[in-house]
């Protein structure tokens, strides 16, 4: 007899409504997370890698990062936004991807230097200037983050 109830329960969706209204008691959301309720909200994410030069012009003397030198920089942008009903997706990534390629094409293979607004091009002021670029056309862009190496790089949140 119990095991009938609970399957029952488990079916008509009885489980995932008691998750849904208790909500302190369900962490991180998982009635929502597995698909059911409203309004799902979640962040995304594409990587690009561009390759380019730089130098840091304000730094002491005889800084290492004052001479030309050059990174494989990691780049993601970052989308928050409700997941749609019919889509079942914050955005399409291939969308995401194609408003970030004039940004791709400024700044892969230049001297960094050499760009309006990236005379300083520390990876702060490029996350900057990358958010700058992208935020009237990219509804919903939550955050940047820009590493210059693999242990070493920033998160920036917006202006």
């Amino acid at each position: 007899m119990v095991e009938t109830e609970l399957m029952s329960f488990f079916d008509n969706m009885s489980f995932f409504s008691f998750l849904s209204e208790n909500q302190p008691y369900c962490p991180a959301g998982i009635a929502r997370n597995i698909g059911y309720g409203h309004n799902l909200k979640m962040d995304i994410f594409r990587v690009f890698q561009i390759e380019a030069a730089h130098r840091l012009p304000n730094v002491p003397e005889g800084h290492k990062c004052a001479r030309l030198h050059g990174h494989s920089f990691r780049i993601e942008v970052h989308v928050s936004g409700p997941v749609g009903d019919r889509e079942g997706w914050v955005m399409d990534f291939a969308d995401l991807r194609r408003i970030f390629q004039p940004v791709f094409d400024q700044l892969d293979h230049h001297y960094l230097n050499e760009i309006e607004g990236l005379e300083n091009p520390t990876s702060e002021n490029l996350a900057r200037w990358i958010w700058r670029k992208l935020k009237d056309e990219l509804a919903g862009l939550s955050k940047i983050i820009v590493q210059e190496t693999c242990n070493a790089g920033c998160i920036y949140n917006g202006d």
